[in-house]
């Protein structure tokens, strides 16, 4: 995120036109560790330095927000010094981005059951959290403990009981009060989602909010994928129609 690397933006690309929200599933650290024949953890350590790119390229050409899917809630079930691993590098990556998310105006924000989080990725998240919480130049979301079934079951208990207090209405429950309930309450759901490593499903990510989402999957692996993807993807999505059920 390093605010002095400079990126030149493809004429090709319509920065009029860019898509308000892209989410991505980061997949493939493990897989291209192993076929260099190294630790998983290097994986998710080359894997680090893709976010960085990836997010420093959004900001450059002005994508608003971010959405990466970073530790789902079944990566729990991972071999235990795997995630162990995982938390200490994910703690490394917030402190370490912390001053440059500030210098560039990038707000930091986090969905999912954080409280699962170890305290200290807590207090290291919640402290960069509100130390970019007026910056208004681009927001992050990291999905962290994350599943969307989870998320919806969270909603529904929270709609369930403002309704049998009599703070809502059953009768008037509407997308948008569903929408207004969940993790990402208050944003527009993604545009675009992207999957690394050529996976070909949703993997619990963001289930309600991409009902009209346009899809890309690559086969690039994760640590591998960079700005000329990234680049090349949205134009891509620059070119499709979107009719969101509509007949044009």
């Amino acid at each position: 995120m390093n605010s002095s690397t400079s990126f030149h933006v493809p004429e090709d690309l319509d920065v009029s036109k860019l898509p308000k929200h892209v989410a991505i599933i980061m997949d493939g650290n493990g897989r291209w560790a192993e076929k260099r024949l190294m630790n998983r953890i290097r994986g998710h350590e080359a894997g680090a330095e893709t976010v960085r790119t990836i997010v420093r390229t959004s900001r450059e050409i002005g994508i608003p927000i971010l959405t990466l899917y970073a530790f789902s809630t079944e990566n729990w079930q991972r071999p235990k010094v795997e995630v162990a691993t995982l938390m200490v590098l994910l703690k490394k990556f917030i402190d370490s981005e912390r001053n440059e998310m500030i210098k560039n105006n990038i707000r930091l924000n986090a969905i999912g059951e954080l409280a699962n989080l170890p305290a200290d990725v807590r207090e290291s998240l919640g402290r960069t959290m509100d130390l970019t919480k007026s910056n208004d130049g681009m927001v992050i979301n990291l999905a962290l403990s994350y599943g969307g079934r989870a998320e919806i079951a969270s909603m529904v208990k929270i709609i369930a009981e403002k309704a049998r207090s009599g703070e809502i209405d059953p009768v008037s429950i509407t997308e948008e009060i569903i929408a207004d309930h969940l993790y990402t309450a208050g944003m527009p759901d993604p545009d675009l989602l992207i999957r690394t490593s050529g996976e070909m499903r949703i993997s619990n990510f963001l289930l309600w909010q991409i009902a009209y989402t346009e899809i890309f999957v690559t086969d690039t692996l994760w640590p591998d994928f960079g700005s000329d993807e990234f680049i090349s993807i949205l134009i891509d999505f620059q070119r499709r129609e979107r009719r969101f059920g509509n007949v044009v």
